[in-house]
């Protein structure tokens, strides 16, 4: 089974709201073995929708549009739709009574007219309940193709698709899959991966496919297999195909690898760190307290995360961390006795096992002919040894700060590991 899918709106086309209905859509269709084959953003426009619903029929087995079902003048979906598919609206006492019971519920005056106008349906419409809004989903049968159509708010839209139309489709399936598993690596390119992975890539059965998604710091890497599943043992098959394949790619890879699943570094770091009982701090200047941001959006850091220091002033460098005036005055901010001496400072004012330290010229001003901008010292260690590295990065400020920290917390997780 394959699908396409249809956002609707102006304010995607214009960039005034991302689309996130996509990525999350096309993940959930893919978890379920449905491959998505396109993603269009339209207008709100009729003919536009026609145009493009028209063609995606002839193309998907499944059609599904987000957008447009709202009260307002430019929300034209269900009018284009009805027409499309030759019925007329109807009005639907279920969404007039539930429209009314939700804008009681919030206190909201809403004029019998506008109620009226949202509770008129296409009649060969199924319609699809969604408890997060007002207005319905709506499924749609023609010639063997679905198309569902669904309002653009993202947890109005997922709810529908939770509760209605995956449990739908799925049910529709003849015993075709697609399975997928996902590995991260970090601090390598894309060039370097495939590199390593040409011989692997080339040997992959027919029904195995590897797609390369690179990211600021490394790459994530989706093994797919597709198969036509008629009973548990064929499935079990599939998925010990993928585990193999992936198992094999890791091996090739070595230690660039941080996780065979689609989480973050920081969270693979933390559990490293969880295990093993491990306490870290970091003492950070150019980074400006990024790096403490990335290990902090892991719920459950508190565990493994004792604190830090931004220290982008000399000041602060030698009053908090304890870096020695001669150090600064002989060597400079950017430099590696400096960097040893904050993760020493780091670890003896928390108590921290091991700490993290950045200092360097971010940009796009400040280098110099000695010490050019992207240039960045890191040094991750505890008060009685420090392993250190020299970045040379380029000249974007905030490339240079993510790929810093990104590039801290990878050298932290294989010392630990």
């Amino acid at each position: 089974m394959n699908a396409t899918l249809i956002n609707i709106g102006d304010e995607l086309l214009i960039g005034q709201v991302v689309n996130t209905n996509a990525a999350w859509m096309g993940g959930q269709l893919t978890a379920r073995g449905i491959s998505l084959q396109q993603v269009q953003v339209i207008p709100d426009e009729a003919e536009a929708i026609r145009r493009t619903l028209r063609r995606a029929m002839d193309e998907s087995d499944v059609v599904l549009l987000t957008g447009g079902l709202g009260p307002t003048k430019d929300d034209i979906t269900k009018k284009v739709l009805a027409d499309f598919f030759g019925t007329e609206l109807v009005f639907s006492q279920r969404v007039y009574e539930h429209y009314t019971r939700l804008s009681e519920r919030f206190g909201r005056e809403v004029k019998e007219e506008m109620r009226r106008a949202q509770s008129m349906m296409p009649a060969s419409a199924d319609l699809l309940h969604n408890a997060m809004g007002v207005a319905p989903g709506m499924w749609f049968e023609q010639e063997g193709r679905v198309v569902v159509s669904m309002p653009g708010v993202p947890v109005e839209m997922k709810y529908i698709m939770e509760k209605e139309v995956l449990p739908r489709l799925q049910a529709r399936m003849n015993g075709e899959l697609i399975l997928y598993r996902v590995l991260c690596t970090a601090v390598t390119g894309e060039p370097d991966v495939a590199a390593r992975l040409e011989d692997f890539e080339n040997r992959l059965s027919p029904n195995m496919s590897l797609a390369y998604l690179p990211r600021l710091g490394g790459v994530r890497l989706r093994l797919t297999a597709r198969a036509s599943v008629r009973s548990e043992k064929e499935r079990e098959d599939l998925e010990r195909q993928l585990d193999e394949g992936i198992r094999e790619m890791a091996r090739l890879l070595g230690d660039v690898v941080y996780a065979l699943e689609d989480i973050s570094l920081s969270e693979a770091t933390g559990r490293l760190l969880r295990e093993r009982g491990l306490k870290i701090a970091t003492a950070e200047s150019c980074t400006g307290g990024y790096l403490a941001h990335l290990i902090t959006s892991v719920p459950g850091s508190s565990d493994y995360y004792l604190g830090g220091v931004v220290s982008y002033a000399n000041s602060v460098k030698q009053q908090v961390l304890g870096v020695s005036e001669e150090t600064l005055r002989k060597h400079g901010a950017v430099s590696e006795p400096v960097v040893r001496q904050m993760v020493q400072g780091a670890c003896r004012l928390t108590g921290a096992d091991w700490a993290m330290a950045t200092s360097g010229i971010a940009g796009p001003g400040g280098g110099t002919a000695e010490k050019p901008v992207g240039t960045i010292w890191i040094a991750v260690g505890n008060e009685k040894e420090q392993h250190t590295h020299l970045l040379q990065l380029g000249k974007n400020r905030l490339s240079n700060i993510q790929y810093t920290a990104m590039y801290a917390l990878d050298v932290l997780r294989r010392r630990v590991f």
